[in-house]
Parts: structure tokens; C-alpha cells; sequence
């Protein structure tokens, strides 16, 4: 390797550690050693420290050992004369680094400055992450890159940027170079920034970089089952962030002008790129530094140098081993999952539909081969070009399909697409689903030639793309006319109403086949998903039709049929071929599963579940907590606390990572008594699903009890939640005892 850039790293790291020893001391000093010190609704305290130490910092005084633990790991200084042929000592280095950087980043929220202001964001919780993750595991989100400084125009920040989230490619940004950050040129150039958009702005310090590779931590530790320890663990680290985990640092100088390297790739940037190193992430530069080219630690090359600002992507994707395809979809903007969460503000809106304004709806139907002309795309009413901005028209949108391997039940699996194909255009935003959508047209989109014809386009394209193998034509009509409108969304109306009838009535007992889902084995080795008609997948996105016609599509990918076979036990729901199935798909993880109990042999879970379901001895009962609750729960964890007890394919009787719809399934732990065993959930949750719950409750016969499900306003203690529960007569306490 490189003697220059080993030189350079451990001097970085050198200075790193002793700058995050004066900022520890200098807190001590202010605050003394007893002062907490954690991140926001993490599980995983600071997870540098955990994953490579084992060590659960909670105070100052224990970032004197962590720090401790950083200086053995530093090699000293060598000259510049010395070769060295292997990257050891730059490695410790940089695993030093990540351990300094973090304790800086982390003593900001004890002594300021607030690291999150304006663009920045600063550290990714852990609901985030989870809230990612399926994106992660589903192919949506290849990768992320991790850009540190800035380039030498706007213009090409932008360009940048957009390239990456037509690739789908989450975006880390920390650091500078002269002083520039490549967020703050997005920023002035009215990009929006945050987790919805894939452009996440950690902070302007090189240290914020930190959080990039804390995220890939946690990762390991979520959904890899990785077990935090010291560093023996590092080569687990190493490989799981190697083969799971597909990102790479864009280290980029925006100075043609400076009259050395070093000027804008500091030694602290190399030792930051060393700590990278270690995860197996190489590191691409526009700047002409020594390169580290023979492989081994990384999948290819380590350090590659000296790419120009256009070729970077490209050159980047090689180097870490991506496999990519960008869409060509035939419209005038660019088109990924990357704008999928893309808003569209009022002052920057040309058009609008639906919402609370107009009409609007979606409807997708199945259709005799004849009557389905491939391709024809037709709109009713005025075309963008006869609308006046700033106003709201009406929309629907109507799709025909048609395909020899097409089932009526398919046509919902369908539809729900529409959001994201249609959300994934740059400038174009879109809500709900049915008859509740709300579309808008950017005056950006417009500007660049987008047309309501353009939704079309975009359905017929992505349908062919995504659904082939069930589908062989498609054409779209599109009602702007809110006259002609009417019609059809009466007709919409009452599909939807005939499904929901149909598809809603179904249950486990009707079906021979569920279905497995093995998309998070990409991330969690050692999770299966098993899909009932009564039990969607623990992420909330995929349901048991989702999971036939993706069986259709693709008969060898993440979801095939696995026959029941004789029964086990019908109350714990277990079926000798499932238990056979997982046993052999968990890598040997798991003997036999229980889908209708949390107590016996419960379903495991990637780290992706939208709840978790956890036992409350004290009151008898189940409190419920979804990923977006912050608050603490009456078990005295919080939801980011108990994930970490779940996560990466463990089975932990007594907790349940679930999808919110299985909420109200008849099947929710009916082995323990089911929906009456509910005592506690987040007043926002309860909100969410109440339609749903309540209606269960009147299906069994005690509408009351929804009043009697407390939430954080009851209550957030054990003492608090028994003295509610026994004040309204919930029947969970004198229920049969659950353990």
C-alpha cells in the first residue's frame, strides 16, 4: 500500500484522538463524569463503541476508556521512508478514528453545539434505520455513498446528486473542503434534503462522517445478528459490511486551484477513510492521491484517485461490486426511488389533483387480451398545456391490463403501485391510494416538458418492467374532465367495495399454501418470514396475495408457496411442512416457528417490523409500540430498546415483531387470548388503526374495550397502567394467566 497515505492516516488519527481527549476533558471539566451522554432513541448507545469495543457508554467518565481503548490502537507515526506492504496498523488507525470521531460527535449533544441545525441532521436514529431497512432489503436502495467535501460548481453538485438517486442510491454528506460542503451547494440550489428524498446531510465537520459508518454498525448488529464485542469481532464486521452492506466514501476536493492535495484531503480525511476501509467500503476521489489498488480488505480496489467529477458514479459502482440498472422510462424528467419522498410545496406547484380539492382516483382492472391495446395511453379532459397554474383539476386514472398468468386477485398488488411509480418521477409528488389521492406537478417538472400523459407512460413502462411474467398488455386512461370523472370513480367506488368483500373474508384455513419471504435474508441471514392470509409480513409491505403473484412473477425468487402439511398445533398455529421449510431455509437457526403465538416459539424478525409486541406480566396483558413511538413504554423500554432484544433472526418468547394490519387480525396471538390482551399502545398508533380496531371489537362483540387500551396519556409505568386498566374494567387482568 500507499506509504503516504499510512503516514497520512495515522497522523490523522493521531490528531483525531488527541482533539476528542481535550473535548472529553474540557466536558468533564463542565459537566463531570456522572453526565449521560447517548444518542437519541438508539438501542445501541454509541455504536462504534458497542460494535468494536462491546462497551455501553451512558456517561462521560466512560468515554475515558473508550478513548483509552483508541490509543492502543495507534500505530506510531511513520516516516515518510517507510514502506508499508500491508494495512494493519492504518486499519487500527482508522477504527481509532471512527472511536474519536464518535466521541466528539457525541459530547455536542452534551456541551453544544447542537449538531442538528438548519440542513444538518446529525445523528440517524434508530427507527430510521428500521424504517430503511426495507428499502435496503428489497432492492430499492442498492447502496449509499458517503460524500465528503464538495465539488467545484453547483451545478455539478446537483448533477451529481440526481445521478445517484436515479440509481436509488442513499446519499451520506459530512465534511468539506475549503470550507464548502456539497449539502450547502444543494442547498442553495433549493434541493430538498432529508431520509424521504435519499440525501441525508449529517453535518459540515469531517467527524460527522462518523454517522455514515455507525449506520452501517448498527446494520450489522440489526439485521446481521452481529454480536457487539471487541475486536475479535472485526472480521465478522468486515464481512458482513463486505457482502451486505453496498457502500463506498466519494472523498472529493472542489479547489482546482489548491496548491496541494492536502489542502482539501486532510489527514484527518484519511484517517476517516482508513475507519471506512474497515467496513469494507472503498474510497473514490476526484483528487489525485495515492492509491491503495491490490485487493483484499475491500471487494476491489481500496483507494481509487484521480476520476473526474462526471465519471465518479460510474468508476465507483465498479470499484465496490454494484449491480445497477437505471430505468428508461420515456419522460422529460429523471426517474428513481431516490425522489420517491420528494415534496412538492405549495409555492412551487404548477398543478394539483385530488386531495382535499378535487376528485381523484386510482383503479387498476384486469381485462379480456382484446379489449387491452398495448401501450395506448389516453387523456380526457385538458392536458397540462390548458390548465392555469396554480389551480386544481381532477384525476383518474384507470388501468387496463391484460396477461394469460393474470388473476383477478392480482389487480390490488397492482394498484398499490401506482404510489410508488408515480412518486418516483423528479418533481412529481403523490399521497394515498384509491379514491384518496393527492398528486402535484412541480413547476420545475412542468418546465421540463412533463405532461398528465407522462402518467401514463410511467404506469405502462414500469408494469411491463416489473410485472412481465403475469402481464402482456397495458393501457392507461387518464380523466381530467370533472365532468366524464364522475362516472368511472362510481365505478371505482364499487370495486374497491367488491375486493374488499372478497379478499377481506379469506383465512389461513381457506388456503393449502402460505408463503415464505426471504427478501430480508439479504441483511438477516437468519430470518424467514412465513405469509397467511391472516398474518402479513412484520414489515407492514408485502401480504400473502402480494406473495403469490410474486411467486408468478418469479418463481425462484424471495417468495414461493410452502404446503402446510399435517397439522402440529392448530391453537400455536404450527404445521409440520413450515417447520420443516424454515428449519432448513433460518441456515438451521430455527427448529419450528408458532404463528399465532408470541409466547411459544414465536416468528423471528429481520429489524424491519413496523411494531413490536411485548408482554406486560404485571397487567396480564400485551402493550403494543410501533417505530415511530419515542416515548417510553410501560415495560420500561422504549421501542428502539426492545428492537435491539428482536432483531436479526432471534426468537425471544414473550415479544413479536408485527405489521400493524395483523393488529386486527383474527389471528393476532389468538393462542393467548388475542385482541382483549392488549392493555397499552401509542395514542398515535391507536389513532392510525382505529377504524380497523374498533370494528374488531364490534366482530367480537366489545366495541368498549377500545376506551379501555391505554396509551402514553394513561399511563407509561406499571403502577400507572394497573391503576388505569382496573379503573375501566379492561378483562385483561383476569384473564387467564399468560405465563
Amino acid at each position: 500500500m500507499s506509504k503516504i497515505i499510512a503516514t497520512a492516516a495515522i497522523r490523522g488519527a493521531h490528531r483525531m484522538v488527541e482533539r476528542a481527549e481535550e473535548a472529553l476533558t474540557k466536558a468533564i471539566e463542565e459537566k463531570g463524569k456522572d453526565a449521560a451522554v447517548a444518542y437519541p432513541n438508539t438501542a445501541y448507545y454509541l455504536p462504534i463503541m458497542y460494535l468494536f469495543l462491546g462497551q455501553k457508554v451512558e456517561k462521560l467518565g466512560d468515554l475515558e476508556e473508550s478513548l483509552a481503548e483508541a490509543r492502543k490502537l495507534l500505530a506510531p507515526v511513520p516516516s515518510e521512508e517507510l514502506w508499508l506492504p500491508y494495512l494493519g496498523n492504518t486499519l487500527d488507525a482508522g477504527v481509532a478514528t471512527l472511536i474519536a470521531e464518535e466521541t466528539i460527535e457525541s459530547l455536542k449533544l452534551v456541551t453544544g453545539p447542537n449538531p442538528v441545525d438548519g440542513i444538518w441532521l446529525g445523528y440517524t436514529d434508530d427507527s430510521i434505520l428500521r424504517t430503511q431497512g426495507i428499502k435496503l432489503v428489497d432492492g430499492r436502495m442498492p447502496g449509499f455513498a458517503a460524500i465528503v467535501g464538495s465539488v467545484p460548481t453547483n451545478e455539478q453538485a446537483v448533477q451529481l446528486v440526481r445521478s445517484l438517486q436515479e440509481r436509488s442510491i442513499l446519499v451520506f454528506m459530512a465534511g468539506n473542503s475549503n470550507g464548502r460542503a456539497i449539502a450547502e451547494q444543494l442547498a442553495e440550489e433549493k434541493i430538498q434534503m432529508d431520509w424521504d428524498t435519499f440525501l441525508v446531510p449529517y453535518g459540515k465537520e469531517i467527524t460527522s462522517a462518523v454517522h455514515a459508518l455507525n449506520f452501517a454498525a448498527r446494520s450489522a448488529m440489526t439485521f446481521g445478528g452481529i454480536e457487539p464485542g471487541n475486536m475479535k469481532q472485526s472480521t465478522d464486521i468486515l464481512m458482513y459490511n463486505k457482502n451486505r452492506v453496498y457502500a463506498f466514501v466519494l472523498a472529493l476536493g472542489a479547489d482546482d486551484n489548491a496548491e496541494c492535495e492536502d489542502q482539501v484531503i486532510t489527514d484527518e480525511k484519511y484517517a476517516t477513510a482508513a475507519g471506512a476501509i474497515n467496513f469494507g467500503f472503498p474510497v473514490i476521489s476526484d483528487v489525485n492521491i495515492p492509491e491503495i489498488l491490490p485487493t483484499g480488505v475491500c471487494t476491489y480496489e481500496h483507494v481509487v484517485s484521480n476520476i473526474p467529477v462526471e465519471n465518479i458514479i460510474t468508476r465507483a459502482i465498479e470499484v465496490r461490486g454494484l449491480t445497477i440498472k437505471i430505468e428508461n422510462i420515456p419522460i422529460p424528467v429523471p426517474f428513481g426511488a431516490g425522489f420517491e419522498g420528494e415534496r412538492v410545496r405549495k409555492e412551487d406547484m404548477y398543478v394539483q389533483f385530488g386531495g382535499k380539492y378535487t376528485d381523484g382516483f386510482e383503479l387498476l382492472r384486469m381485462k379480456p387480451m382484446d379489449e387491452v391495446t398495448d401501450g395506448r395511453i389516453e387523456v380526457i379532459g385538458p392536458e397540462i398545456e390548458d390548465m392555469t397554474e396554480g389551480e386544481a383539476y381532477p384525476l383518474g386514472i384507470v388501468v387496463g391490463v391484460a396477461g394469460r398468468n393474470f388473476q383477478e386477485d392480482f389487480e390490488s398488488v397492482l394498484e398499490r403501485r401506482t404510489h410508488e411509480y408515480i412518486s418516483c418521477a423528479n418533481g412529481i409528488f403523490h399521497m394515498g391510494q384509491r379514491s384518496i389521492i393527492w398528486v402535484r406537478i412541480s413547476k420545475d417538472a412542468q418546465a421540463k416538458g412533463f405532461k398528465i400523459k407522462d402518467f401514463g407512460e410511467i404506469l405502462v413502462a414500469k408494469i411491463h418492467n416489473d410485472f412481465s411474467a403475469i402481464v402482456d398488455r397495458v393501457d392507461v386512461t387518464i380523466y381530467t374532465d370533472p365532468e366524464k370523472i364522475k362516472e368511472p370513480l362510481e365505478e371505482a367506488k364499487t370495486v374497491y367495495h367488491q375486493r374488499d368483500d372478497r379478499i377481506g373474508g379469506m383465512t389461513d384455513e381457506d388456503v393449502e399454501d402460505y408463503y415464505s419471504c426471504t427478501l430480508c435474508q439479504s441483511y438477516a441471514p437468519d430470518h424467514v418470514c412465513i405469509v397467511t392470509p391472516q398474518r402479513l409480513g412484520l414489515c407492514g409491505a408485502y401480504t400473502w396475495l402480494d406473495c403469490k403473484a410474486s411467486h408468478q412473477i418469479n418463481a425462484h425468487g424471495p417468495n414461493e408457496p410452502v404446503p402446510k402439511g399435517t397439522t402440529v398445533d392448530a391453537d400455536l398455529g404450527q404445521w409440520e411442512n413450515i417447520n420443516a421449510y424454515i428449519a432448513g431455509k433460518s441456515n438451521g437457526n430455527l427448529d419450528k416457528f408458532s404463528a399465532y403465538s408470541m409466547l411459544v416459539d414465536p416468528m423471528t424478525s429481520c429489524g424491519c417490523f413496523e411494531c413490536i409486541a411485548g408482554i406486560m406480566p404485571e397487567a396480564n396483558g400485551v402493550i403494543i409500540v410501533d417505530r415511530d413511538c419515542q416515548s417510553m413504554t410501560p415495560i420500561g423500554m422504549k421501542f428502539s430498546t426492545l428492537a435491539g432484544q428482536i432483531g436479526g433472526g432471534v426468537q425471544t418468547p414473550g415479544f413479536v415483531g408485527i405489521g400493524k394490519l395483523y393488529i386486527t387480525s383474527p389471528k393476532f396471538i389468538s393462542a393467548e387470548g388475542g385482541i382483549e390482551r392488549v392493555v397499552w399502545m401509542p395514542r398515535a398508533l391507536k389513532e392510525e388503526i382505529s377504524d380497523r380496531l374498533k370494528k374488531r371489537l364490534e366482530d367480537i362483540g366489545k366495541p368498549e374495550l377500545y376506551d379501555m387500551i391505554a396509551t402514553e396519556e394513561d399511563a407509561e409505568d406499571p403502577d400507572s397502567l394497573l391503576e388505569f386498566l382496573t379503573k375501566v374494567g379492561h378483562p385483561a387482568p383476569t384473564m387467564a394467566a399468560m405465563i
